[in-house]
């Protein structure tokens, strides 16, 4: 079950990814990013730790101790199991998504090329905080160049 819950979220960012950096901007299409694709992977990731926190779904941390969510082994303990693996990923495919589709406004709203955008949007896909960190460095570049700050 993990397995097609993990491919599924999987296959759906990839779409969303290459509709963001590929096609035109429609608002329907970022409509469609927001609530099909970071929608649909943040109500999964919401349902599939709902179920492995309570114990229905894959349970982890059998001890009965509870999750420990301040030390590396709680952390370590969550993500034992192929549901606390999936359910981590989501995380990231929901957030990273998020901040692309964030990228994405930002710049069309600054006059940012298309050209320009779609290395940090795969940087973002790739490596969530490093395309962030790049887009920020960019923004901010332009922003002190034209003598005003955003």
């Amino acid at each position: 079950m993990w397995d097609i819950v993990f491919s599924a979220a999987n296959i759906l960012a990839i779409v969303m990814w290459s509709a963001l950096i590929f096609l035109p901007r429609w608002p329907a299409l970022l409509a469609a990013v927001l609530y099909l694709g970071i929608g649909l992977l943040c109500l999964t990731y919401m349902l599939g730790l709902v179920g492995i926190l309570s114990g229905l779904l894959d349970p982890v941390g059998g001890d009965g101790s509870g999750f420990d969510f301040g030390s590396i082994e709680g952390i370590r303990s969550i993500f034992a199991s192929d549901g606390g693996v999936a359910i981590g990923w989501i995380h990231y495919l929901a957030f990273d998504l998020f901040v692309g589709l964030w990228i994405v406004r930002d710049a069309d709203a600054k006059g940012f090329s298309r050209l320009l955008q779609a290395p940090i949007l795969v940087a973002t896909f790739m490596a969530g905080p490093l395309g962030l960190l790049v887009w920020l460095a960019v923004r901010e570049r332009r922003a002190r160049a034209a003598g005003r700050w955003q």
